[in-house]
């Protein structure tokens, strides 16, 4: 005859430090994505429908409320999976980490053994962000900062500005800044009078001449040197982040793969544990009774 154990209602089978760190850190992802959702959806109401429409693939405003999204609908499974011990939203969360784990070290090899199709990729998107640069005031603020930022002009040369219809050199451009660049690829200087028509008419000018208005080498050789020179840093940060991730996944698997013990011990039990979730057979019923 099996001998049964009585278990008080407050019974876990999970640790209550890794449980309770597991919630702290969900938390703040979850509040952070929110913060990002919120940011993003303000942005895009405040702009005006057609300049929204015209670019969306190049709208910070979407980049910021896609992974705001995402963070939220995964940091939600975490925290309330980790706070009701929810096997399902647990497995969810974990699998959801691993799969984001995986992309970024993919990416990454990818980004390394691919790097000429990856700098291709890299000048599609600064040309198609060139051409929208008027559409849209984010992206504009976001240029003009990283032109500023790393000391450069245009993707591979200040001539790329060519490819805007503002800054367009065809003798039929009938805009005032033809043949001209943004004042954020100007020479930083110490007059107290800022010149912002500095960079009109830079590119009738050869390099020579233009380099001493301008900058004039492109922001993806900029980009490149920096992530030479930065490599440690850059290393640290993916530490950093991968740390989390797998500890997070490790510390789950513990409660996880005692899913099924924890429904065979339940007939032995006179006082059933806390619910974890396997026995419902649900997700929403951790999310339902979080409310409660």
């Amino acid at each position: 005859m099996a001998r049964s154990r009585t278990l008080g209602e407050d019974f876990s089978f999970v640790n209550p430090v890794v449980k309770y760190l597991l919630f702290l850190f969900n938390m703040l992802f979850w509040t952070i994505s929110l913060v990002m959702v919120a940011i993003g959806v303000y942005a895009r109401v405040m702009k005006h429908a057609e300049a929204a429409m015209a670019c969306l693939a190049v709208d910070p405003a979407i980049l910021l409320i896609v992974v705001g999204a995402l963070m939220f609908l995964i940091t939600f499974c975490g925290c309330i999976g980790s706070l009701r011990e929810n096997i399902c939203l647990l497995q969810t969360f974990s699998v959801c980490l691993t799969l984001v784990f995986l992309l970024q070290l993919v990416a990454g090899v990818l980004g390394f053994v691919f790097s000429d199709k990856a700098r291709s990729k890299v000048s599609e998107i600064i040309d198609s962000a060139i051409i929208h640069y008027r559409d849209d005031l984010d992206l504009q603020n976001l240029i003009d900062y990283g032109q500023k930022q790393f000391s450069c002009c245009g993707g591979i040369s200040y001539k790329d500005w060519s490819h805007n219809m503002y800054f367009n050199c065809t003798l039929d451009n009938p805009s005032r800044e033809r043949c001209s660049v943004p004042y954020s690829c100007c020479l930083r200087t110490t007059d107290k009078v800022i010149n912002t028509m500095c960079g009109h008419g830079m590119q009738d000018l050869e390099y020579l001449a233009a380099e001493e208005y301008i900058y004039t080498n492109g922001c993806i050789d900029k980009l490149v040197n920096w992530i030479h020179s930065n490599l440690f840093l850059l290393g640290g940060v993916a530490l950093g982040l991968a740390i989390p991730q797998s500890t997070s996944g490790n510390s789950l698997s513990l409660p996880i793969h005692m899913g099924g013990t924890v429904v065979q011990l339940v007939e032995l039990l006179p006082v059933k544990p806390r619910d974890t979730g396997s026995d419902l057979g649900c997700c929403l019923c951790g999310v339902y009774t979080f409310f409660l």
